[in-house]
């Protein structure tokens, strides 16, 4: 619908209008047409329902040059979105039982019309003014603006229906992210872009290999939508069953965009993983089209991880390439999605070097730094959603995890 109205915007047109906006009847039916598309398009231009309600009476009152107002069905105490005078509206329990004919209403300076879409009703819009009654050809552009209204409104809340489906589905997914072992510190954070943007595929995950070894994962979905969030679970659901082969990597990555490529509604994906071998005092990444690492180190030091790039999981040509660095306790691993440090119309470079140049407290721990990255960064104003890890090794005395094996 919204695609539907905005094929309709022009420039403004210079003509002559009366007090209720409409050009006059010099004019002509095209230029009077031309003027109701450009008032519809002013509302629904938000996916948020208050904002349409507010838009829907301003466009009225300026219409009929008086007052309009909202009465919800749910609570008709109270008129709501009022543009204008208040004192001009028609008591609240006449504007809840508007009579059902104009006979019935006859020549009244007050107007109350339903909001409804389909079968669903959301309340009642009511115009009035102090002196002179509505015409015909105003009842109907204002029904054709509450019909307008309702419908957009009816998006809004399916819209937010949905989001809270996936919400509720990425949460329940990060609220149980899999054991690392207990030689390593391992952070999370999970930040949707926006308030009411729908959620997309962006993951962390952790899986615990024998020998004290742990598995640290960020992933990225492309899109926000119902789709991405069900292809992040498939392919979260895929790594857990590779990673239990205890294979290094690059060859985990092979095996998800084998299994992707052979799934044509499967959307692409970026993938970075770490194995953290704490024995070994090593960490060995391999990277699907995804941002390299970052490394804090005992001075609170930024720097990046090189990675050979690969391509995205999903493109079925493979080629991923394993590099391996030290490790000690006293550094900070980070992992982290693009949402973190991109900006539009920013060169990514220019974006990761923004991340190098942050200084951290060597006191920190893994909480603290990730605290500080989001902060520093204003992630909770990203332009995409964010995930980050942070993981740091502990210092524990090595026989205790060579026995350890993979969580039951």
């Amino acid at each position: 619908m919204a695609r539907w109205i905005q094929s309709f915007r022009r420039p403004p047109t210079v003509h002559a209008v009366g007090r209720t906006g409409m050009p006059t009847s010099g004019a002509g039916a095209s230029s009077r047409l031309t003027a109701l598309r450009t008032t519809v398009a002013a509302i629904g231009t938000t996916l948020d329902e208050e904002t349409t309600w507010h838009e829907l009476t301003g466009v009225a009152a300026g219409l009929v040059g008086g007052t309009a107002a909202i009465l919800p069905d749910e609570r008709e105490s109270a008129y709501e979105a009022v543009s204008g005078d208040a004192a001009v509206l028609p008591d609240l329990a006449r504007a809840a039982t508007p009579p059902r004919t104009e006979a019935a209403r006859g020549p009244d300076p007050a107007v109350c019309l339903p909001l409804v879409s389909g079968e669903l009703h959301y309340g009642t819009l009511v115009c009035a003014r102090n002196e002179g009654i509505f015409t015909p050809s105003e009842k109907d552009a204002l029904a054709l603006l509450a019909e307008r209204a309702a419908s957009h409104v009816r998006h809004a809340r399916e819209h937010d229906r949905v989001s809270r489906i996936v919400g509720d589905l990425q949460r329940a997914l990060l609220a149980e992210p899999g054991r690392p072992h207990p030689n390593l510190d391992v952070a999370i954070r999970y930040l949707p872009v926006g308030q009411r943007a729908l959620v997309g595929g962006d993951w962390c995950e952790t899986v615990r290999l024998h020998f004290g070894r742990t598995l640290l994962v960020v992933g990225d979905v492309m899109g926000h939508s119902l789709e991405a969030a069900v292809d992040m679970t498939a392919y979260r659901s895929a790594l857990r069953y590779i990673a239990s082969a205890d294979l290094p990597p690059h060859r985990v990555l092979r095996q998800l965009d084998d299994i992707a490529a052979h799934e044509p509604d499967r959307r692409p994906a970026t993938c970075l993983i770490a194995r953290v071998d704490p024995n070994r005092g090593q960490v060995t990444v391999a990277g699907a089209g995804h941002l390299p690492p970052a490394v804090i180190d005992a001075h609170g030091e930024t720097s990046l991880l090189p990675v050979p790039v690969g391509p995205p999981l999903g493109t079925g040509f493979g080629g991923y390439e394993p590099a391996t660095y030290r490790l000690d306790a006293s550094q900070t691993l980070m992992l982290f999605t693009d949402g973190l440090v991109e900006h539009r119309g920013e060169d990514i470079d220019e974006s990761l070097d923004r991340l190098a140049r942050l200084r951290f407290d060597a006191a920190d721990g893994v909480e603290g730094i990730l605290d500080s990255v989001l902060a520093r960064l204003d992630a909770r104003n990203a332009e995409d959603d964010v995930a980050v890890l942070a993981a740091r090794l502990r210092d524990r005395p090595p026989q205790a995890d060579e026995a350890s094996g993979p969580a039951p």
